[in-house]
């Protein structure tokens, strides 16, 4: 009798391996969807909506594998497995990162206005010209949005303004141009004559291509420098034009020192 029940303690001191290995299969199942989500999408196997929803379902698959996970800690915490522990919390951080991306994701995108088309001038953008032919058939159109348009990138992207570069509009041009090209951009057109340059950008996740359109001024001695850039699909962009341009402004007024119109 005093065996068996020492039997039964010792047993009750290990943990069950069934959530340590439902923990682990989850973690690994929602990476599985999450990545396949984007590249599915990228590679044209299924639509970019399609590629949402596998987002969701892996965000909730992410989810029950923390829970699971947790689980798994405490029994292994309680019957001292060290490398159970290990294990599950690894299962933990897996499932928290492929729920918390997703979720972040749909954050962004509701703290956002719903715009895709985003330009440092909303008052008159810089119209594309080259790019037109490859934008056929795109669910949205070339054409600035307007008024309304304007007033909610005004309120979300204050910071997105015209820039001043104290150099004449030809090297503003040759710097623009280079910049583009470190941004790994591929140009479309680059015209000086009409101090106009055209290139797309694919994004690394679903591969969704975007169109901008820099525009170099003569303002005296000085250039002014738009930038517009705009998505072929999706209402809203999450932001990533916003952050292109962005981006994009920063690294050419690192060659100049430039002031904000």
């Amino acid at each position: 009798m005093q065996e068996a029940k020492v039997a039964r303690t010792n047993n009750n001191k290990i943990p069950r391996p069934f959530l340590l290995v439902l923990g682990g299969a989850l973690a690994i199942i929602a990476v599985i969807v999450i990545a396949a989500a984007g590249v599915g999408s990228r590679l044209g196997l299924w639509h970019f909506r399609t590629g949402f929803a596998f987002l969701k379902y892996g965000a909730w698959c992410g989810l029950a594998a923390a829970v699971v996970s947790l689980g798994a800690i405490i029994r292994a915490v309680k019957g001292r497995q060290p490398f159970a522990i290990i294990m599950a919390l690894a299962g933990l951080a897996v499932g928290v990162a492929t729920f918390s991306i997703p979720l972040q994701w749909k954050l962004t995108a509701q703290r956002l206005p719903r715009i895709h088309d985003i330009s440092t001038d909303v008052v008159t953008p810089p119209p594309f010209a080259a790019i037109l032919p490859l934008r056929k058939g795109a669910p949205n159109p070339a054409v600035y949005g307007g008024g309304e348009i304007a007033a909610k990138q005004r309120q979300a992207y204050p910071d997105l303004k015209t820039l001043v570069l104290d150099v004449p509009p030809a090297e503003a041009f040759d710097r623009a141009l280079a910049t583009a090209r470190r941004m790994g951009w591929e140009i479309v057109a680059a015209v000086p004559g009409e101090g106009r340059i055209e290139a797309t950008d694919t994004t690394f996740w679903f591969g969704f291509t975007d169109d901008i359109v820099i525009r170099i001024a003569p303002a005296g001695n000085r250039s002014l420098v738009d930038v517009r850039s705009v998505s072929r699909v999706g209402v809203s962009d999450v932001g990533t034009n916003a952050r292109r341009i962005r981006a994009y402004l920063r690294k050419l007024a690192g060659l100049f020192h430039p002031t904000s119109r």
